[in-house]
């Protein structure tokens, strides 16, 4: 067992200073805890800020890209690139390529990444309409495999989807429902929006015109334009969650930026509906100082938090900052021990310096990194294959 000693706590809501003593799962949470335990590993946390560990719902954990040819796949994401950059639970998916990244092969990552010490999951499908899935359907494979806790990334308003009809669209979202009722999952679809004319207009039909609550879907890539983002109020008006994506190109607009976008939503009382997503090993495409396209850039799983300092630095609370990756998160997914620290919630934590720097990342009660030393790594990973800056 561990007893983290005077750590300053956020659950993401600010506790003061605490005790927290953990297992595989958090076991108290007081002032001045006295413990007697054999072999308690007793880590002095003054100074410190213990948070909830990060949760990251959207990264191409196989890699993802080649829309530039063969060249242009993007690699797998690194186990050590998850754990610096303090995420403690990642949710793989599939996207423009469904052919040659197979969702086997996302299974297989999404078991090795949980091996190696992160809580993992999966998106079955692709960018796709009809899905491709592991057991011949969507409900089979929500009630039957464990790491399956929706559907996407589901393209729309893209020319690079499969241009789903409506009825294609309410099948999916049906299907997804009730694989996630019977298997006591989220059943979520993850839906990529793209730069087209109809933005979410497929997904606000289906909620109008049907009996799907508007929490079925999470829409990602919300801050890729600014006729995109504005849209999605009415979304949010009824209920809905949007996803913004922190692997952001440099031509972004300012308010496209995830940090002032969210800081707009807790201005309109949205502060609950809002998830941040990296978009991890997805292709970002990079272009020269007159708009030129030149190659492509890779997502990165480092973003998320920054975009969470971006938002402190710029004077919204850490307690509202942690939300599109914590609490927020956990609350669309269904993942119900996950995204707070509370007892008897999973023992993912990560502990920020004064400078809110990660400095100690906690996942499982097993501590991955502590005073910015990583302490478990990859399987085939050493010093000079980190990705992660």
């Amino acid at each position: 067992m561990i007893l983290l000693k005077n750590a300053t706590v956020y659950t993401p809501q600010p506790a003061g200073r605490k005790d927290i003593l953990i297992a595989d799962r958090i076991v108290a949470i007081d002032s001045d805890l006295v413990v007697y335990v054999p072999n308690l590993n007793v880590i002095d946390c003054t100074g410190k800020i213990a948070v909830p560990g990060f949760i990251d719902n959207h990264v191409h954990i196989v890699g993802g890209g080649g829309e530039g040819g063969f060249r242009t796949r993007t690699f797998e994401i690194s186990f050590s690139d998850l754990v610096r950059a303090g995420i403690t639970t990642v949710v793989g998916c599939l996207g423009t390529d469904g052919v040659s990244r197979s969702l086997e092969a996302l299974y297989a990552k999404a078991k090795a990444l949980e091996e190696e010490g992160v809580s993992s999951y999966i998106y079955v499908g692709s960018y796709r309409v009809p899905v491709v899935t592991l057991t011949g359907s969507v409900i089979r494979d929500l009630v039957l495999i464990d790491k399956v806790i929706g559907v996407g990334e589901i393209a729309i308003s893209d020319h690079r989807s499969s241009q789903p009809t409506l009825e294609e669209l309410k099948r999916l979202a049906a299907d997804a429902r009730i694989g996630g009722m019977l298997s006591g999952k989220a059943g979520l679809v993850n839906v990529h929006v793209g730069d087209g004319a109809g933005m979410l207009q497929p997904l606000l039909e289906i909620v109008k015109g049907t009996e799907i609550p508007v929490t079925q879907f999470l829409p990602t890539h919300i801050n890729r334009n600014s006729r995109l983002l504005n849209s999605s109020i009415e979304w949010l008006s009824m209920g809905g969650f949007i996803d913004l994506t922190t692997s952001v190109s440099d031509l972004l607009d300012d308010e496209l930026l995830p940090w002032r976008a969210f800081q707009e939503f807790l201005a309109e009382g949205f502060e609950s509906q809002v998830t941040f997503s990296s978009d991890g090993q997805g292709s970002l495409p990079r272009f020269d100082e007159k708009g030129n396209f030149v190659g492509l850039g890779i997502g990165k799983v480092s973003t998320l938090y920054e975009q969470v300092r971006l938002a402190v630095e710029h004077g919204t609370p850490l307690e509202k900052a942690l939300l599109p990756i914590t609490k927020n998160v956990a609350t669309i997914l269904k993942l119900r021990s996950k995204g707070s620290v509370r007892v008897g919630m999973d023992a993912d934590i990560v502990l920020l310096d004064q400078d809110l720097n990660i400095d100690t990342v906690i996942c499982g009660g097993k501590i991955l990194m502590l005073n910015k030393e990583q302490l478990v790594k990859g399987t085939f990973e050493s010093e000079s294959s980190y990705n992660c800056p």
